[in-house]
């Protein structure tokens, strides 16, 4: 009788162990693919290839001196109206632009681009340009930030063209393919002050 009694608590021990040890492990699965569901339906801006995060990181100091620029045509005197207003256009676009690339590289776990290769970037004005710019008056000071922004402008656009192409991040590629339209509208705009003055 205690054989038998002993023998039935050892099979309810081992079935129980069983029973939980298939809920243990079915839930361990339930939730790792609840996790990967999760995660896959998550922000999208969490996921990135090394292409995103260049144009981030290089379009960050590009977008800062965009703003610097159009921040020297703003404290100048005896600028033209229509220049004035494009450079206010360029800052208020680009600035909130460059807090979302800094935001999504944070997000990303990547550094912010070295100051170091600034100017070697694509339309990067050098400190001699820039010096030039501060230094000029009137409508030659128009001229100049025009000319110097046409090509600051192509050189974005050629990087955000990049970014369509070899970009993983939707959100990045978003904002390359807006970049590209709306720099490209610019530069028209550009050119025909430049013609005008």
């Amino acid at each position: 009788m205690q054989n038998a009694r002993s023998t039935l608590l050892t099979t309810a021990a081992i079935t129980t162990a069983l029973i939980l040890t298939g809920c243990s492990g079915g839930g361990m699965a339930d939730m790792d693919m609840d996790s990967s569901h999760s995660s896959a339906g998550s922000d999208t801006s969490a996921t990135s290839n090394a292409a995103d995060v260049a144009f981030a990181q290089q379009m960050i100091p590009h977008h800062q001196q965009a703003v610097e620029m159009s921040d020297v045509m703003l404290a100048k005197d005896g600028i033209d109206e229509r220049v004035v207003e494009l450079a206010t256009q360029i800052k208020a676009a680009q600035a909130p632009e460059i807090a979302q690339l800094q935001e999504w590289l944070s997000e990303w776990g990547a550094e912010e681009h070295s100051s170091d290769m600034d100017h070697g970037m694509d339309g990067m004005m050098s400190d001699d340009d820039m010096e030039a710019l501060d230094a000029a008056t009137g409508a030659a000071a128009s001229r100049l930030f025009l000319e110097q922004m046409i090509e600051h402008h192509n050189g974005a656009i050629a990087m955000a063209e990049t970014q369509i192409a070899d970009g993983e991040n939707a959100d990045a590629t978003a904002m390359a393919e807006s970049i590209v339209s709306t720099q490209t509208d610019e530069i028209a705009t550009m050119q025909q002050l430049l013609a005008s003055l």
